[in-house]
């Protein structure tokens, strides 16, 4: 007999890569955090690294994304638990560190760009790291495809 899934908890909508496209987010399942998409035909999810949930955390407050639906508006409040949840989960004492900077400046109500700056350099340092618009759009794609 196939277990069900834990259902997905307390998704939130951070915004929308294009007007009138899918709606971009995370939610919780089974105390993971989760990549959310919302397209017309239903909510998808899937696993996400620490990377692509920092990329969403950067698209909120640099801005890069139209708003989602309100009723499911991530408020700064959900991203910086998100962050923290993030910061728990971070191996690398100097990432957690940066990720702990990046908490205090929600928090303390800085400037989304100085948010961003901060988040940015908690992303990882690979390569092949690409920019975080690009990241979240390719999974986006994936995910949701015509989405």
């Amino acid at each position: 007999m196939e277990r069900a899934a834990a259902p997905l908890k307390a998704a939130r909508a951070v915004g929308r890569l294009v007007a009138g496209g899918p709606w971009i987010g995370f939610g919780y399942r089974a105390e993971e955090c989760r990549f959310v998409v919302g397209a017309a035909d239903g909510v998808r999810d899937r696993a996400a690294d620490q990377d692509l949930l920092i990329a969403l955390a950067i698209a909120y407050f640099a801005e890069a994304v139209e708003g989602p639906a309100s009723d499911l508006e991530a408020t700064q409040s959900d991203l910086s638990a998100l962050v923290r949840h993030l910061m728990g989960a971070e191996p690398d004492p100097a990432r957690r560190g940066l990720l702990g900077e990046a908490v205090d400046a929600i928090d303390d109500g800085l400037a989304g760009d100085a948010v961003a700056e901060k988040l940015q350099a908690a992303r990882s340092s690979r390569d092949d790291a690409v920019d975080p618009v690009e990241l979240l759009s390719r999974n986006v794609r994936e995910i949701a495809p015509g989405g």
